[in-house]
């Protein structure tokens, strides 16, 4: 598989292509947006370790015109470690968020993980599964309403939400979540559970302030309600 390391830091880079080069994988660099731009039109990598703060444009604009046209994994590595960028790393289409320093075990961890999850996407989809007014196509990634709207999701949102339907009624706590639906088990990352919880709210529900389906249980997760 072909990983696209994406950094303006000519060390940083060097380090972490040998770790991933180490565990099996081909590495492509790059060391600014349009560089970053061009290396996904011309390899196709199959996930992008992109950093945020790099010259001429950003790492936050760049996964954003990324995502105008492919949805190509982007974890992004950052020493900025704010919630507020963490999540907007997430809002914009990144699928993981790991903060530097890090832990080279926990790079790869994370990589996997979101390899894991892609393959799956897209080698294993499930039949529809429906409950109340809401029914979920696996291979389109879309939610129908009975009503006949239709909303699109990302495959880390649908992953979420399918897991959440398949255990519709039950209380899951972040960790369970975590574990399903990102493919790890981390401390400290339950905010980017309540990320996606936002998310999923602001496409399937009529009020996400006052969701219907998409509940928080205080102090014990999450559930689905039909």
């Amino acid at each position: 598989m072909y990983i696209l390391v994406a950094d303006d830091d000519l060390p940083n880079v060097k380090l972490t292509a040998f770790l991933l080069e180490e565990a099996g994988y081909k590495v492509i660099k790059a060391y600014d947006g349009p560089s970053i731009l061009q290396s996904v039109e011309q390899y196709n990598p199959d996930l992008i370790l992109l950093d945020v703060m790099m010259p001429k444009t950003n790492g936050f604009d760049v996964c954003r015109q990324i995502r105008r046209t492919s949805d190509v994994p982007i974890i992004f590595l950052s020493a900025r470690s704010q919630l507020q960028d963490r999540v907007t790393g997430l809002q914009i289409g990144g699928d993981d968020y790991l903060v530097k320093p890090f832990e080279p075990s926990e790079l790869l961890a994370r990589v996997e993980a979101v390899l894991r999850r892609r393959n799956s996407d897209m080698l294993n989809p499930s039949a529809r599964l429906s409950h109340g007014d809401i029914t979920l196509d696996p291979v389109e990634h879309k939610v129908l309403f009975a009503d006949g709207r239709i909303v699109e999701l990302t495959p880390l949102e649908f992953r979420l939400l399918y897991y959440l339907m398949k255990n519709s009624g039950r209380v899951l706590n972040t960790s369970q979540i975590l574990n399903k639906v990102w493919g790890y088990d981390c401390e400290g990352e339950s905010n980017l559970v309540a990320v996606y919880i936002r998310r999923l709210r602001t496409k399937i529900e009529r009020d996400p302030e006052h969701p219907r389906h998409v509940l928080t249980v205080r102090n014990l997760g999450y559930k689905f309600e039909a």
